[in-house]
């Protein structure tokens, strides 16, 4: 028997969730919701795992220009966010006053999480460290190895980098499907998506669309500079987007995105440093979600905000979210403080921007993932260019 892809096991493993969580009792339903706590905590714990394992020796691999590697990749997935969270203000702005001409009320909405089964069990795995910590130790190992000359620790990390392979390869990926299964039944047999779907339709439908065309903007610029085809590479990159769909994390699917960036002709030694970098910090398809849906509870309750207001909130949530990745549901929560300060959401209007975020966070998450790839490509692009310059330089 020929094996099965990973997509068209994740493409099986969201529909027999619907299915099972159509169909099947509760208490079978909760078995999954029991393995989804464990294997959920489980990732969790390997997260900084990961980030550590391949951001620092990715840095030290690459030697001394490691600088402008981290300097460019934060640069270009800082601006794609921030583009991102401009192009659904303006989106939003000019067209809710159409799409949302009539009130809903509030109390029709309740925080999704209540529907969900919970597991016969929890088991707590607390991870290492934070992924904020796991992210600045990275930097740190990775920039101090490119700095001096002694290779040991650079051998070190790379022998712990294989572990960290040997795991997402024998466990991690095997694994996920199972994992997607779980989550996409339990949300099936709670109703929370199909209730505040349909409330949200028109809502859901145009972040949805301003996914689909940011991902266009990513992959036209780095096609172009490229000089391939921005569709092929995009669709090269959808099994990254369908295992994000179902995971719900950035981090849970850096194997797969680093795998497909490869396939697309990153540089290996690009994609070991940015992709795990980007999981973290290039946010476009949350910052699009969370915009569009904030905007969304402001008109819902009436409230009209000026560009002047939208503008330091976009460019604060960029940097705010990086403090939740790979967390479902993360973006929303980190960002609860900014919507409360700046834009004035009370109790009411949290509990709505939460119900509305988590009934399709999963979709943020997978346009954050697939856009991590065109963004290591013009990396791996203006970074080749500069090892050519610098080349040509030293010859002459």
């Amino acid at each position: 028997m020929k094996k099965i892809g990973l997509l068209p096991r994740i493409i099986l493993a969201i529909f027999a969730g619907v299915v099972i969580g159509s169909f099947m009792p509760g208490w079978f339903v909760r078995i999954f919701a029991t393995f989804n706590e464990i294997f959920g905590n489980f990732l969790e714990f390997a997260i900084p795992l990961i980030i550590i394992a391949f951001i620092a020796p990715g840095i030290g691999e690459i030697g001394k220009g490691a600088g402008k590697y981290l300097g460019l990749t934060t640069a270009l997935a800082y601006g794609s966010t921030a583009i991102a969270g401009l192009l659904a203000y303006l989106v939003a702005h000019n067209l809710y006053p159409v799409m949302l001409n009539n009130s809903i009320q509030s109390s029709a909405f309740e925080n999704p999480e209540k529907a969900l089964l919970k597991p016969f069990l929890e088991l707590q795995i607390p991870a290492p460290m934070e992924v904020m910590t796991a992210l600045v130790l990275a930097f740190t190992l990775g920039l101090g190895m490119a700095a001096i000359k002694n290779d040991s620790l650079k051998k070190v990390m790379i022998d712990f980098r294989s572990v960290v392979e040997l795991l997402i390869g024998k466990v991690i990926i095997p694994l996920l499907p199972i994992h997607i299964l779980g989550i996409f039944a339990n949300m099936t047999q709670g109703g929370q998506v199909q209730t505040i779907m349909s409330v949200f339709a028109k809502v859901f439908v145009m972040i949805l669309i301003l996914h689909f065309v940011i991902l266009l903007v990513q992959y036209s610029v780095s096609g172009t500079l490229v000089k391939k085809n921005p569709l092929a590479l995009l669709k090269n990159m959808m099994p990254a987007y369908f295992t994000a769909l179902g995971t719900q994390s950035s981090a849970s699917t850096i194997p797969v995105t680093m795998e497909r960036a490869k396939k697309n002709g990153v540089r290996d030694k690009v994609a070991d440093f940015s992709i795990p970098l980007l999981a973290t910090i290039h946010l476009s398809g949350s910052t699009i979600t969370i915009v569009s849906c904030a905007m969304a509870v402001l008109y819902i309750n009436g409230t009209e905000v000026a560009f002047g207001t939208v503008l330091p909130f976009i460019l604060m949530l960029g940097i705010t979210m990086i403090a939740a990745p790979g967390v479902p549901g993360g973006g929303v929560m980190a960002s609860l403080g900014l919507l409360q300060t700046m834009l004035g959401f009370d109790a009411t209007m949290t509990s709505l921007m939460i119900a509305l975020y988590m009934a399709q966070d999963s979709f943020g998450t997978a346009c954050n993932v697939t856009g991590d790839g065109a963004i290591s490509q013009l990396v791996d692009r203006f970074t080749s260019e500069k090892s050519k310059a610098e080349s040509i330089q030293k010859a002459s």
